[in-house]
């Protein structure tokens, strides 16, 4: 009996330092341990990516002409468009197509142009109109894409992201290492992550901060909240790190820290959540499916609530011995799971298809 050809792309792993690439890596690397015979699987890469799956995958390289006519047209029973930012257009394939819609953070960003989201959305709702199936990182994406576009309900569903379960490297030191205990963030210095509001966090304690990820103009804001704080001289700023470095911090620190306002799902959440690490996020968008009821919660953005929020929750997780319960929240998501699932819907369309 002959395997249904299943097209993935995962184009947006070019960058090494994104979600993209991530997400790309997680699920791929599942994708192939679980398929077990059930697919003829082949991935949709730029020959640049530093990661090539080992191997153990055969892989189409994009060509800038795919938009205009891709050549396997017509050779798949099933393509997945890993995100809604894909090169190859789902109308350039006769075949069952799946799209993952990882966010919709733009209508959620105060500084959105009313005209720049109407033309996001147009856009959006095209891709979603080609697809059979879209899928959401989350339920709160899944609200949003069911808000905007009513009409794509019934094929809307919902499959959380996995993690990978770092492993430290005993030996290994970062570059910086904090002169004394630390709290840790990583991601984009972008005004949504909240980064400058965490030097409030240090008042009236000896904790530093250690800030990681890809340096924006936003770098400026952060320093003048710490300075204005008076600890100036605790908050480090890294910019991007290894695997192994983040990795030391999450193993290290005291707690994480993650106020963002515009998440899909919040991957480094259930990084520091596997080191039995307590979690500080905000209460909006998708974070709190995420970090269940382990985590605690930002209400608001008030410095003297934040600070309170940290305090109660600290005390609480050191006095209650929370750890096991963050490790156990941790591993609710997995590649393997979310892998699974992705095969189901596969699986799903090609039964649909076939009855039709």
């Amino acid at each position: 009996m002959k395997k249904p050809n299943v097209l993935v792309t995962f184009d947006s792993m070019k960058d090494a330092n994104c979600g993209y690439f991530s997400f790309g890596k997680g699920l791929g690397d599942a994708l192939i341990k679980e398929n077990k015979g059930k697919f003829k699987l082949k991935f949709y890469l730029f020959k640049h990516t530093q990661y090539l799956f080992n191997g153990l995958v055969d892989i189409i390289y994009l060509s800038r002409l795919d938009r205009l006519f891709f050549k396997g047209k017509n050779d798949f029973d099933v393509v997945h468009l890993s995100d809604q930012t894909c090169r190859l257009r789902p109308n350039k394939v006769n075949a069952k197509k799946i799209m993952t819609v990882h966010d919709m953070n733009k209508v959620h960003l105060k500084f959105s142009k009313p005209h720049r989201i109407r033309v996001y959305l147009k856009k959006l709702g095209k891709l979603i109109s080609q697809c059979d199936k879209i899928v959401c990182i989350s339920q709160f994406v899944a609200n949003d894409v069911v808000h905007y576009f009513p009409e794509a309900k019934a094929k809307v569903s919902v499959i959380y992201n996995g993690a990978d379960k770092l492993i430290s490297d005993e030996k290994h030191c970062p570059d910086f290492v904090p002169p004394k205990p630390f709290l840790f963030t990583i991601g984009l210095l972008s005004v949504q992550k909240g980064f400058h509001l965490l030097p409030a966090l240090l008042k009236e304690n000896d904790f530093h901060l250690v800030i990681s990820g890809r340096e924006t103009p936003h770098k400026q804001t952060i320093l003048a909240e710490a300075e204005k704080y008076g600890c100036l001289d605790r908050v480090h700023i890294t910019g991007p790190v290894s695997d192994d470095d983040k990795t030391w911090y999450y193993k290290n620190c005291e707690a994480f820290l993650f106020p963002s306002i515009a998440e899909g799902f919040g991957l480094p959440i259930i990084e520091a959540m596997h080191f039995g690490k307590p979690v500080f996020l905000s209460k909006f968008t998708s974070l709190p499916e995420v970090g269940g009821d382990v985590a605690y919660y930002f209400d608001n953005f008030e410095p003297e609530h934040m600070q309170e929020v940290f305090k109660n929750g600290m005390m609480d997780f050191t006095q209650n011995n929370r750890t096991k319960e963050a490790i156990a929240q941790a591993e609710k998501f997995s590649w393997e799971i979310a892998a699974s699932q992705y095969m189901e819907l596969y699986q799903e369309c090609l039964t649909n298809s076939t009855q039709k």
